[in-house]
Formats: C-alpha cells, structure tokens, sequence
C-alpha cells in the first residue's frame, strides 16, 4: 500500500518534521488546533473531488484576472487551462483563484486610482491560499505592475504570464491598431478632416480582436519589462492574445511554475537590483511609455530599492531606441513577435545589459540568450549602430517648475519643440479644460504651452492619462498638429506629442505647478534636461505664500486611503505602508 496518512492522523500537521508547511500545509486557518486546521481544509477540498494523492503536489496558485470588463484579458479562459496542463505535467496541483481586474477604459476616475488596490488584493489572496508558487496572469496597463508589486510584497515564487497584444484591424486599405490610431482618427475628427461616418467606421477596426494595445502603450511596455526582468518565460512578452504561441507560452508557464516551486526560486532572487537595471534598459530601448518608470519605481520600492531618475537619464543617453514600433516608429506588437520579439531587442542590447541577473527558469539572463541563438533578418529592430532615436526613449527634466522632476517622451515628440519657450495657458482642472479647450475665444496659439493643473495622485485623484492635453480644436482646425504641454498627470503609452509629465510635486499639494499664471514665461529645453518658469524666485514665493494649497481629503473608504497614503511620482504613485520598511539600495547604479 502507498504511504498516505490519514488526514486526521495528528503527525500530519503544518509543523510535522516529516511534512513540510508546503503546499495545502501552508498557511493554515487558525483554529487554535493545526491538526483540525488541516483535517477541515482537506475535507472542504475534497468536496470537489480532489484525491490525497492531488493534495500532496505542489500547489501553483494562478491569479484569474478575467473580466466582461476587460477585453484585454478576454483569453483569460484559454489560458488558465493552458497553464494548468503545464502545471499538471510538470506535476503540480494548478488552483486557480479571482482577483481584481482593471481595464484602463473601464475604470473611473482612473486604472491608477486601483492599481494599488489590485496589488493589495493579489498580495493578500498570494498570502492567505496555500501555494507553493503563483502565476499571474495580466495584460491590461495597471494589471502586470499590480501583481508585480503584490508578489513582490508576498515573497513566495512568482512567474508573470501576460494576455497579449491584440491583432491589427484595416480600414480603407490601412493597418491600423489600438491605441496610436485611435487618437490619431479621434485627432482628425476633432480637425474636420474626416467625417462622424468615417470615425464610426474605424471605430470598428481598430481593435481586431481580444488583447492589449498592438503599439507600444504601457501593457506592451510592461510585458517587454516583465520579460527583461526575468519575470516572465523567455519569448512571454510578445506573442499577440489569440495566437498558439500565446498558448503555449501559458503551458510552459506553468510547467515553469511547478519548478521553481522546487527549487524553492523566491521572487527575491529575480527582483535584483541586475533585474531593474536590465528592465530600465529594455524601457528605454522600446520607446517606452512613460507610465513604466511609475510602476518600475513601484516594483522597485517594494523590494526596497530607490530609482534614481538622474541616473536613468544618464543611462538614457547611452541607449538608444531601437525597435521600431508605434508611436515612436511605424510597426505593430505582432510585427514585433514576428522579428523574434525581446531575444532580437536583447541580442542587440547585450552589451548594455547586466547578464548576470537570475531569471523565473534558473538561470541567468546570458545563459537564456545563449539559449536563444542567433537573430536572423527583420525590420523591426534597429541596430545600435542605425538607431530609430539616437537617446532613450524618454529623458528627465528638472527646474524650478519641477524640483524632484518631470518626465519626457522625446522619442514621440516633435523636434521643432524640443527647446521652445512660449507664454503659458493655464487651466487649474479637468473641469476647466473640458469648458474652455474647444472655444473659439481661447487666447491660444501653436507658440503657446499648454499647463494643466491638478492632475497629479492626489489632484485628480488618481493621476489619470489626462496629460496628452488635446490641441485647443481652433489650432486643430487651422492644421497645428502639436503643442507643448505640461502637466502633474500621465498620458496613455499610446500617445505622442511634446508633453512633459509627471511634473513633481503635484500641484495640487502646494508644488511650483499650482502658481503657474496665464501669460507667464515657460522654457522646455530637452538638451539641458531643464523645465523652467521664468519668474523670480521672490515672486514665486510671494505667489505660494498668497495662495497656500491645501490637499484634498475624504470623508471614507479606499479614497481617504489613497489621499492619505499615496506618494508622489518620483515614488511610485504606490501608498507609503507598502513600500518596503528600509530603502536597501538605488537603482540603476
């Protein structure tokens, strides 16, 4: 007869020398009496038909982020079962389990607003089920970060499986794909240049099918950073949603999972300080969205580490762009897939990159490209010799308008704008934008700098992708196709323009933004890395001292929490109490 011990047998418990806290072992309700703990658990297990033989594997819990409210993950079902055979083959026991999920168009205000709830929520479910291991299966924007950050705060072995992009549409004989295109047409509609009919129709186009956005947003910009560090299995981050190899990916995933389960391969040993310095390389070298250097800060605080964004942007002088997708090029995430996906971008990297850094497979990053082989001819990834932009997709920005910083996509900005000074058009809120930026009275010119105040974590709240400001629809009409804009927000990855972000602190708790009048002077100069406003420091002073900023605040629930604990961008955007308890270490070095 096998030995398998009665359940009620009182050796069988969580600390029993013989059977190790694992699996469903691990983290029992407490009772006052482990012995019944389990005794109860595996009865309630059983009640779905489980065998004591199943409930002796390693556990592989798979956090379940499907949604009618998100198409991103709309695949969800065909990869929870793809991953539990590859969980089941490998010899797991594969536990799916529901969590939050957020849709970036879904949710109001703001994805952002929730992103930390969703961490919370991922973080808590990791700790409370018994697993040995856990997938994490997002796509969508603030999806991948969430767990991310929630796994790193829960330790245990942790493995990234991202949907994937979707497929791109055709309208009238053009490719086109979500979300470059989308505010592209949504852009000529509001100049006249195409018709309601014609934006309707292209309305049906531009998203093909399940997935993510096919550009270069910030779910493409998270799933090539999850793969850069180490998080995802080699080739994750690129095969579109509704594809086989998006499948298979899921199956080895969870093969994956069953492994570092064994080993015992804690999330710890691949969010390295290597790891973040790869990822901050890899955001560079894509033409990044600028919303992956909030959620890299996020990730990063919770394993106790600092980025330093002057040094970032130093590295960012060093790394050029490479790979030639929407907006800062002219492919789409499929087109990428197609070319190799991240071991093409890696492979060309590679002198860049910190080889060292341990990987979800057990070894290290240069042994995986090792593995990987050699490249072969395609388009879509640009040598570092024949570069898309000659620097970093994004570069910082510092001044008396932005003491801790600001952030800049200059690889989808225009050139021309690049050093500009002009005179400032203020709007204090959304509210105030939405009422005044399509009068035809607006004192406005294509020389001016748009200011948007307010929009920062706390000023919205939530810090929504309300920076990609529109041009006022009198310039649009008259052809004007960008304007620099500043503001405390974030814009879609998805978007382009001369636009500085991330301005910090935010205005709306007392930062240099919050002072910004109509008429004042206001000098951009990406060269010098400076956003400047050109008033004396004296009359600045006077301005703060005149018009003293009080935060926002709330009555109750998961919005007092927010504007209570949530931390500004050069942190994050991640709540104070979350981060880890001592700083460790800055990153890149």
């Amino acid at each position: 007869m096998p030995d398998t011990p009665s359940p009620c047998e009182p050796g069988d418990t969580a600390d029993s020398p013989h059977r190790p806290a694992g699996g469903m072992r691990k983290g029992l309700t407490s009772y006052g009496d482990q012995g019944f703990s389990l005794f109860l658990r595996k009865a309630f297990i059983k009640g779905a038909g489980f065998t004591d033989a199943a409930l002796d594997r390693p556990v592989i819990g798979i956090a379940n982020t499907g949604s009618s409210y998100n198409p991103c993950h709309g695949n969800a079902p065909q990869l929870i079962e793809a991953v539990k055979r590859g969980v089941m083959l490998a010899g797991g026991l594969p536990m799916d389990f529901p969590t939050i999920s957020v849709h970036e168009s879904f949710a109001a205000p703001t994805s952002m607003y929730l992103r930390n709830l969703m961490a919370m929520d991922t973080e808590e479910m990791v700790r409370a089920q018994p697993m040995d291991a856990v997938v994490l299966i997002g796509g969508c924007d603030k999806t991948a970060p969430a767990q991310l950050m929630g796994a790193a705060s829960a330790g245990l072995p942790a493995i990234q499986l991202i949907t994937g992009s979707m497929l791109t549409g055709s309208h009238r004989g053009e490719r086109v794909g979500a979300c470059t295109d989308c505010r592209r047409y949504w852009g000529k509609y509001r100049a006249g240049e195409i018709d309601a009919e014609e934006v309707a129709d292209v309305n049906d186009q531009l998203v093909a099918s399940v997935g993510t956005c096919s550009v270069m947003g910030t779910a493409s910009t998270m799933a090539c950073i999850a793969e850069a560090l180490g998080m995802t299995v080699p080739g994750g981050a690129s095969p579109p949603a509704v594809t086989a190899d998006r499948i298979r990916i899921a199956e080895q995933t969870g093969a994956q999972a069953v492994q570092m389960a064994r080993d015992g391969l804690s999330i710890d040993k691949v969010l390295t300080p290597a790891a973040f310095e790869n990822a901050m390389r890899v955001l560079l070298a894509i033409g990044g969205s600028t919303n992956g250097i909030v959620h890299l800060t996020a990730i990063a605080g919770r394993m106790g580490l600092e980025v330093d964004l002057d040094a970032l942007d130093r590295m960012g002088r060093e790394t050029p762009v490479l790979l030639d997708l929407k907006p800062s090029g002219q492919h789409y995430m499929e087109d990428f897939h197609h070319a190799g996906g991240m071991a093409t971008l890696l492979r060309e990297l590679k002198p860049l990159l910190r080889l060292d850094a341990m990987t979800v497979t057990g070894r290290t990053l240069g042994e995986e490209l090792e593995r990987a082989g050699p490249g072969f001819p395609q388009d879509v990834v640009r040598t570092i010799a024949h570069p898309i932009y000659p620097q970093g997709g994004m570069a910082v920005l510092r001044g008396n308008l932005a003491p801790a910083g600001a952030i800049i996509k200059q690889s989808a900005a225009d050139a021309r704008l690049m050093e500009h000074e002009g005179r400032a058009v203020v709007f204090e809120n959304l509210e105030d934008l939405a009422t005044r930026i399509d009068r035809d009275d607006l004192d406005v010119t294509a020389d001016d700098v748009l200011v948007l105040k307010n929009i920062g974590p706390k000023g919205a709240p939530g810090m929504p992708e309300a920076g990609y400001i529109p041009i006022p629809r009198k310039l649009a009409r008259a052809g004007v196709k960008d304007i620099v804009r500043i503001s405390d927000g974030r814009m879609s990855g998805t978007a382009f323009g001369t636009i500085v972000l991330h301005v910090t602190p935010e205005s709306a708790i007392g930062g240099p933004l919050a002072h910004v009048q109509n008429g004042d002077r206001i000098r951009l100069s990406v060269k010098n890395r400076e956003i400047a406003l050109l008033v004396q420091d004296e009359e600045l002073a006077r301005r703060m001292r005149a018009n003293p900023v009080v935060a926002p605040t709330a009555e109750r629930g998961y919005r007092k929490l927010f504007l209570h604990s949530v931390t500004q961008a050069d942190q994050g955007v991640d709540f104070d109490f979350l981060r880890a308890a001592t700083m460790v270490g800055k990153v890149p070095r």
